[in-house]
């Protein structure tokens, strides 16, 4: 048993190093962006179709990462996936030319959506052996690599490396940290007919796959628009524009470490009303101020607001009556990604027709939209109240826990 323990703890950390890497990453591909556009000379509807391609590479491979990771298992899936999203960072930044850029951010997103769903799949297989709810802070470690490839980014900038050499230090100091833990991530072997990732959402799941889309439409169109709000409109510098995705990133790093507790307090479904009413406040706000300051306070109340959206909706899913949770999950975040898919191109779009500052004020609106639509979530907990010898003992964890399945 104590065995069992202390692997299951080595686990925990592998995969924490995982999340803290694909944050990382994402990040300093996000505080780049302003520069691809200013090189190519893009205009903001432009831009928006050039970071559709990444949401596109992202949405095609979802399939295709279901079948390899039945195929081969988590662990194996979860370290080529991870090795490929760090050497593919590097290349959207020094494409010499536009069509090279949209093929290598598809890369890159392919990348992202493989590593995404291997990655949570080990995540969730590590919580089963845990007497408590633990995703959340899988996916805080994640904001938490978020805020430091965005300040080690905003770091560089200030002391003049050029975007190229600081792209190449991060996928390299990424790999080594990869390789350095793969060792300990779980292993896995499914067993029987592979199960598609990408699935039509059933007709009870609709309303919790539209939240998750609204969601991860305001999570993306902070990743890809922050910093180009802060430079273009505002005028802030690059080194101070990478900030607005850092305290983006550091609130929802402190949001989801607080997740588990605050859902257990409150219950799901007044958290997600609350927390998305003070990111539709927080951004809508700011934008009316139209300072910098104000711009990088509404973003880190954004990444406060929406923390918990997805750990908070992923299980109201796995409560649905009568669906498998292995299916639930699968259609709400299939249904999800599509905020990704069409984030980028509509606010593009609005900002070449109105303005930034206006087409990010649907970002807003969305999140108003979540407060509303809170009333989809059955508000009860998804995990069984702890016995009382358990409850102070977190980190007590049920034998077998290192057995990964995924569920139909």
């Amino acid at each position: 048993m104590q065995t069992a323990i202390v692997a299951a703890a080595r686990a925990r950390r592998a995969v924490s190093a995982i999340f803290f890497v694909n944050g990382a990453v994402l990040a300093s591909w996000v505080a780049h962006i302003p520069t691809v556009k200013s090189q190519h000379g893009i205009a903001d509807g432009g831009l928006g179709l050039v970071l559709l391609s990444m949401a596109v590479g992202s949405v095609l491979t979802l399939p295709i990462a279901g079948w390899l990771i039945a195929r081969w298992g988590t662990r194996v899936m979860t370290t080529a996936a991870a090795l490929a999203f760090s050497l593919a960072l590097p290349l959207p930044v020094i494409s010499p030319t536009v069509s090279l850029a949209v093929l290598t951010l598809a890369l890159l997103g392919a990348c992202n959506a493989l590593l995404d769903v291997s990655i949570n799949a080990q995540a969730v297989a590590i919580e089963e052996g845990y007497r408590r709810p633990i995703l959340s802070s899988f996916h805080g470690l994640f904001s938490v690599g978020g805020v430091a490839g965005a300040s080690l980014a905003s770091g560089a900038m200030a002391v003049g490396i050029r975007p190229a050499w600081h792209v190449l230090g991060v996928a390299a100091m990424a790999v080594a940290v990869v390789a350095g833990v793969l060792g300990d991530l779980p292993s896995s072997k499914e067993h029987g007919r592979p199960h598609p990732v990408l699935v039509r959402p059933p007709a009870a799941l609709l309303g919790l796959g539209l939240l998750t889309f609204c969601g991860l439409l305001a999570e993306g169109a902070m990743a890809d628009w922050s910093a180009v709000y802060l430079h273009d409109t505002l005028g802030a510098p690059p080194a101070m524009a990478a900030t607005g995705f850092a305290a983006f990133s550091l609130a929802m790093a402190a949001g989801r470490f607080g997740g588990d507790a605050l859902a257990r307090r409150l219950g799901p479904r007044l958290l997600l009303r609350t927390s998305a009413a003070v990111a539709a406040a927080g951004l809508g706000g700011a934008l009316l101020l139209g300072r910098t300051p104000t711009a990088i306070v509404g973003f880190g109340l954004v990444g406060l607001g929406i923390s918990n959206v997805i750990p908070v909706l992923f299980s109201a899913a796995g409560r649905v009556p009568g669906t498998p949770r292995g299916t639930a999950l699968a259609a709400v975040a299939t249904t999800g990604y599509g905020g990704y898919l069409v984030g980028p191109p509509l606010i593009g779009l609005a900002a070449d027709g109105i303005s930034l500052a206006v087409a990010l004020g649907t970002v807003s609106a969305v999140c108003a939209l979540i407060a509303v639509g809170a009333v989809f979530l059955p508000d009860r907990p998804r995990s069984e109240p702890l016995a009382a010898s358990d409850k102070g003992a977190g980190t007590r964890l049920r034998p077998g826990c290192l057995r990964l399945t995924i569920d139909a």
